[in-house]
């Protein structure tokens, strides 16, 4: 997306009369939001990420979505086991460093206070622990992405 097609992006967003609309695509995430009432532009962000998917303009329809008939079978599948959450919003790291080893692979066992990831927030660089005994049979999230408070990082088998 280049700088023409923003720009463009933003007039159509101001005419519309819509108040907020966020767009993350491959590579950036934009954001615009409008004052309504007069139709002039209030804030705009830009980031370039690495995001995982695209969100939806409010006010539009929902693309239809294809995984519906499994995710009630993946709930399912899921519900014996421990979900491990983000405390924190920031971004998700794996290893300490790009040279090291993983904290934990799909199959480890963990037990409680063992070092499960890293989670950079505001340039600081926070351990994040288990409070579970057990076994990782899943990671939920992709290294170096981007994590919401109470976003499901992990999934432990505690038997």
């Amino acid at each position: 997306m280049n700088i023409k097609d923003i720009q463009n992006l933003i007039k159509f967003v101001a005419k519309s009369g819509v108040s907020e609309v966020k767009l993350e695509m491959e590579d950036i995430k934009i954001t615009i939001r409008t004052d309504s009432d007069s139709g002039k532009k209030e804030t705009t962000y830009i980031q370039q990420v690495p995001v995982m998917g695209a969100v939806q303009p409010q006010g539009m329809a929902p693309v239809a979505e294809t995984a519906a008939p499994a995710a009630p079978v993946a709930a399912d599948d899921d519900s014996k086991y421990i979900t491990i959450k983000s405390p924190i919003i920031g971004t998700f790291y794996r290893k300490s460093a790009p040279d090291k080893p993983s904290f934990v692979e799909v199959g480890d066992t963990i037990n409680d206070g063992d070092v499960l990831c890293v989670i950079e927030a505001m340039k600081l660089f926070n351990e994040i622990e288990s409070e579970v005994s057990g076994k990782i049979v899943k990671v939920l999230v992709d290294d170096s992405s981007p994590v919401e408070f109470d976003q499901p990082l992990f999934l432990v088998d505690p038997s």
